[in-house]
């Protein structure tokens, strides 16, 4: 293992996962990490981090960044949509990774992080997961020193996935529930921001993909109620069945605003987001993946409020 790169940038970094990577990554210390954002409100929250330079960029202008790659020793990319139009995940999901590729080219930048999602395949039943797989493919097959990593379902105290089921449940009296058998393997987006840090100073990972999930597989109804268990209010699940399930996320798509579920999202879930076996896992980063339950347990949440602190602590230095 090498010590990690002097200078770093983050693409996307002010996002769930991004947010993660730099605390981490200060954490380490001695590496200059640039962030770069259209608004600098979304940066705010790791603003005050140590060696945290937010820069406000648009990064798919080609000049904006071509200047953020110029004297940077590795580039992490966590741009990625959940929903949308077959143009906008190829826009975002594959010609963003070319782009991106030919930038990195361009400025002698050769190592390259990129994070996907597991059960990616050209011939998935989503388009969210075809586009996955081509935009990996753009990576494979440039000359860059790049690793992939696939994760399942990420949670954490600022996710998008349980928190979107605690709210609901503290709101209705019941939960309509397509897609309740879905498999997930979710894993912590402590545990994903500890793998790129470990893929970050191990140069030996180029050209391989790594898979990060947690240690236990759940179904979508087990992970709404744990939601309700430990984050709000249990309520009873009422799973649909397909017609109604597509019925409903139909419904949610005309809604103004992004959906909170998608008939895409419906295909996706048809291929079960669970550690494939073909590609090593956390174990291989020396990463412990930690349970649903060993995050969410009083005991965990007090550990996490006093590391919060430390941070907050440390960026005010």
């Amino acid at each position: 293992m090498t010590a990690l790169p002097s200078r770093i940038l983050i693409l996307g970094g002010s996002g769930f996962v991004g947010r993660a990577l730099c605390r981490q990554l200060v954490a380490q210390g001695g590496t200059q990490i640039t962030v770069p954002t259209r608004r600098r409100a979304h940066a705010q929250a790791i603003s005050l981090l140590p060696g945290v330079q937010i820069v406000q960029a648009d990064v798919h202008q080609d000049a904006a960044l071509e200047r953020l790659l110029q004297g940077q020793d590795a580039v992490v990319q966590l741009i990625a949509i959940l929903q949308g139009s077959e143009a906008q995940f190829e826009a975002t999901h594959v010609n963003w990774p070319r782009r991106l590729v030919a930038a990195c080219e361009r400025a002698g930048v050769s190592r390259l992080l990129h994070v996907s999602a597991l059960g990616v395949s050209e011939s998935a039943p989503s388009r969210y997961l075809r586009s996955k797989a081509r935009g990996e493919a753009v990576v494979q097959a440039s000359p860059l020193a790049w690793s992939i990593l696939r994760p399942s379902v990420i949670f954490g105290a600022e996710d998008r996935f349980l928190n979107l089921f605690a709210q609901l449940q503290r709101v209705f009296p019941l939960v309509p529930l397509a897609g309740a058998d879905a498999r997930f393997q979710p894993v912590w987006v402590e545990d994903v921001a500890a793998a790129l840090v470990q893929l970050l100073q191990r140069p030996d990972t180029a050209g391989q993909v790594f898979e990060a999930t947690g240690p236990e597989e759940k179904t979508l109804a087990e992970l709404v109620r744990l939601a309700g268990a430990h984050l709000s209010q249990a309520r009873p699940i009422v799973p649909l069945p397909a017609a109604l399930a597509q019925l409903q996320a139909l419904a949610m798509e005309c809604l103004p605003g992004e959906p909170l579920m998608s008939r895409d999202n419906l295909a996706s879930m048809r291929v079960p987001n669970v550690a494939s076996g073909q590609w090593p896992g956390l174990a291989a980063l020396g990463v412990q993946a930690h349970s649903l339950r060993e995050v969410l347990s009083p005991a965990a949440a007090e550990r996490r409020a006093c590391l919060l602190d430390r941070w907050r602590q440390g960026a005010g230095r």
